[in-house]
């Protein structure tokens, strides 16, 4: 449940032809729009605004209830309520009472920000497979523009679950005098070889689409299939595996479960085709593709141009960041591993930080649906941060 009520997405310009936004990969865009939503009250001297990163597929519809979106057409009835409800709101983790919370949509995006599905101001045109490769520095950089442009110096927190945590971490460390806190949930550092492998897997899911046509698909119908296959091949790292059980136990096998040859045959099968199709139209095949390079590709020593680890988490200690590191005990898309590794950096770099482990049942969903798990160690960190400004 919410109690934010009804919200409206706005948009920033934060690239123009006289400060266009460059890639890191060299290339430009002259106009870039950011969609973003914004939660509760910024005081007087800026000074308790919290920046969130949303994870893969997620929005900046993080909380309270947006039926639509201007000029989106992704967005579905799946889209209305926000993502982290059970977070944000008066006394919730993100506490609106105190604090001024954002959230962006990704550079690249499908749900407002300028990305693949957006008109080529220069054309007319969509960008298609014109709009260039975006990294997580891109990501980041975009977002920080966004906070200047809204009149923000410095954040109280940056807070990222999942992929949003890749950008969490980015932040502190490309901009490291612009954040207090750090509080990346279930992500991890540089991407792992099995990570690499499932992105492969998806990103193979669609290039192979006919109707994908390189990226040139708008006037002729979205690869459909190839999108619904790449869902399916991540969704089964988000839940896990006894909760995919669980949730597919009231599904029916339909007619459309038949193939040229196979017909689904049990309740688990057409839960995972029924998850694959309904993301179709929620979702940008483009965009997807973005988002699973950035995540593969990701790497943020090399991003923030840093020697290596320890002078990239240096940055942190030198900004007196705290840093507050969820792990899920039974996550299986960025393992504990993965936050034990960030951890080790961090002791390295000699970061003060906190490192808990969240016993679930739900695996990396966990983040979405446990609040309580999660609400009084975040709302210590937070105050803590206030209270010493």
């Amino acid at each position: 449940m919410s109690d934010i009520g009804q919200v409206e997405t706005f948009f920033k310009t934060i690239a123009t032809p006289e400060d266009p936004f460059v890639f890191r990969s060299g290339a430009t865009l002259d106009h870039v729009e950011v969609a973003y939503e914004t939660y509760g009250e910024l005081n007087a001297d800026a000074s308790n605004a919290i920046l969130l990163f949303h994870a893969f597929s997620g929005s900046q519809h993080a909380a309270g209830y947006n039926p639509s979106v201007k000029g989106c057409e992704f967005w579905t009835k799946e889209c209305e309520d926000g993502w982290w409800n059970p977070f944000i709101g008066p006394g919730k983790a993100l506490d609106t009472d105190r604090y001024f919370v954002i959230c962006a949509n990704y550079l690249g995006g499908c749900y407002g920000t300028t990305g693949p599905a957006s008109l080529n101001p220069a054309t007319g045109k969509r960008y298609g497979s014109s709009f260039p490769n975006v990294t997580v520095n891109d990501m980041v950089r975009c977002q920080a523009r966004l906070v200047t442009a809204l009149g923000i110096g410095k954040l109280l927190a940056v807070i990222g679950p999942s992929t949003g945590g890749l950008g969490c971490v980015s932040f502190a460390t490309l901009f490291p005098e612009r954040t207090q806190v750090v509080i990346p949930i279930a992500t991890g550092v540089k991407t792992t070889v099995l990570n690499r492998i499932i992105l492969l897997e998806q990103i193979l899911a669609i290039e192979n689409d006919p109707k994908f046509k390189a990226g040139e698909y708008y006037e002729t119908g979205a690869p459909e299939t190839g999108l619904s296959l790449a869902r399916m091949i991540s969704h089964k790292t988000f839940v896990h595996l006894n909760a995919i059980e669980r949730r597919a136990s009231k599904d029916v096998v339909q007619p459309e479960d038949r193939f040229s040859w196979y017909q689904a045959h049990d309740h688990v099968e057409s839960y995972m085709l029924h998850q694959g199709r309904k993301f179709t139209d929620r979702f940008d095949a483009n965009t997807y593709l973005r988002i699973c390079e950035m995540w593969s590709r990701h790497d943020p020593v090399v991003e923030a141009d840093a020697a290596n680890p320890m002078d990239l988490f240096s940055r942190s200690r030198e900004a007196g960041h705290q840093y507050l590191i969820f792990s899920i005990d039974e996550d299986y898309c960025f393992y504990p591993e993965e936050q034990a590794a960030l951890v080790q950096l961090l002791k390295e770099a000699d970061v003060p930080h906190l490192f808990l482990t969240v016993h679930s049942e739900k695996g990396h969903d966990s983040f979405l649906l446990e609040p309580d798990l999660y609400t009084p160690h975040i709302q210590v960190v937070l105050q803590n941060a206030a209270d010493t400004g």
